[in-house]
């Protein structure tokens, strides 16, 4: 029976999730056809955005999440290496559309003050039940 329940959860988990990111793809203004999702655990999210930044002009940019540290701005590093985060936003791990939207015009305005440079380590990976209420 406990397998039926974990699977429950996990699907609410997934359909909750894909739910969110499209709300923070459409604050965007861009579709959800620019996110991917691992579900992999830590579960993660990557958005490709379509402009970059002034200090980094050969460099594309994108939105990543996952479920221990939240929401980060990163750049491609290049040569097939992982990406290069710039900063962190911090506070939950699935914070209003807007705040994420708000997050990625300060950085791209070079304004710092949100933002932070160290992961933050908002919660364990796993557990997904406990998301589902910020999910629905």
């Amino acid at each position: 029976m406990s397998s039926l329940i974990d699977s429950d959860v996990e699907y609410r988990f997934d359909r909750g999730l894909r739910g969110y990111l499209e709300a923070v793809t459409s604050a965007l203004g861009i579709g959800l056809e620019s996110c991917t999702v691992d579900l992999d655990t830590p579960v993660s999210a990557y958005i490709a955005i379509d402009w970059r930044l002034g200090r980094f002009p050969g460099r594309d940019l994108a939105l990543i999440w996952d479920e221990q540290h939240g929401w980060a701005v990163t750049i491609e590093a290049g040569c097939g290496e992982d990406v290069i985060v710039l900063a962190y936003l911090g506070g939950e791990v699935l914070p209003d559309p807007r705040a994420v939207v708000r997050f990625l015009a300060a950085l791209r305005a070079d304004d710092h003050s949100l933002g932070q440079p160290d992961p933050p380590d908002l919660r364990a990976p796993g557990r997904h039940h406990e998301l589902l209420d910020r999910l629905s």
